[in-house]
């Protein structure tokens, strides 16, 4: 039996008695969807279009879901910080900014800090979010399976199926989400380390770029008045505080102004 967080006071989702002609049609489409997660390889592409094949593959991985998020979350005391995500359809973003931007609860952040799937069948009635929950059933939008992502004991995200029909989610379809959610998680995971390496790679470049321009401009200080390498770095430094400009910005300046001089001299 898939363990859950079923809404309170509410019967879990009766399952319709699943024919064997259906049970394997489910199955062809997770396997499908975990075939389609397992090639995603970010490369150069961004977080959020990563995320969106993710939320396109859980669609067809789960059963009775009318649109799909996924979120890509840093794990912090009390609220999870939401990074990116993507959805599959208009609604589902619509939802997520009432979540995460405007009431800032729901199934997504509860599930995220409880690490278990979180699954309502009737929102508007769900008292665990009653401000968010009225909201999205006016919406027409009645169901939700809310599923952690993690890799190993970090949460890094969730996935989030909606449904417009009451009780779309029963224990058959969390335990399909729950299949997906591990090669969804690693897909996540890898797209934030590629970003995050890729963010480093480029303050890396602009810091060196930044020294480079810094080290002419010390140049050009000693060369015109004499200066140790210290106190032309102080020269620049206290122009900088000054008027309150980038250290950087200050030696681009002196740099260029350099560079114009020697062309004016030169002629054309």
């Amino acid at each position: 039996m898939a363990e859950y967080d079923a809404q309170p006071g509410r019967p879990t989702a009766a399952e319709a008695d699943l024919s064997h002609t259906q049970l394997e049609a489910d199955d062809v489409d997770l396997h499908a969807a975990l075939s389609g997660v397992a090639t995603i390889v970010a490369g150069g592409r961004g977080v959020v279009d990563v995320l969106h094949d993710v939320a396109e593959f859980a669609v067809r991985a789960i059963p009775g879901v009318d649109g799909a998020g996924v979120t890509m979350a840093e794990s912090s005391p009390g609220t999870p910080e939401v990074q990116a995500w993507a959805v599959t359809a208009d609604f589902v973003r619509e939802i997520d900014m009432v979540q995460y931007q405007e009431m800032h609860e729901g199934p997504c952040i509860t599930c995220m800090q409880s690490r278990r799937p979180a699954v309502s069948g009737s929102l508007g009635s769900d008292g665990r979010w009653p401000r968010f929950g009225g909201r999205v059933s006016r919406l027409g939008v009645h169901s939700v399976l809310s599923m952690p992502l993690l890799v190993g004991d970090r949460v890094i995200g969730a996935i989030n199926a909606y449904a417009y029909r009451r009780d779309a989610f029963g224990e058959h379809a969390v335990q399909l989400a729950s299949q997906f959610a591990g090669p969804a998680a690693a897909s996540v995971c890898n797209a934030r380390l590629l970003s995050n390496a890729h963010d480093r790679t480029e303050n890396l470049q602009r810091a060196l770029v930044s020294r480079t321009v810094i080290d002419q401009a010390i140049g050009i200080i000693r060369a015109r008045t004499g200066a140790s390498a210290e106190e032309a770095f102080d020269r620049l430094a206290r122009i900088s505080q000054s008027e309150h400009t980038k250290l950087r910005d200050v030696a681009e300046r002196l740099v260029d102004e350099a560079v114009r001089r020697a062309r004016a001299r030169l002629g054309p």
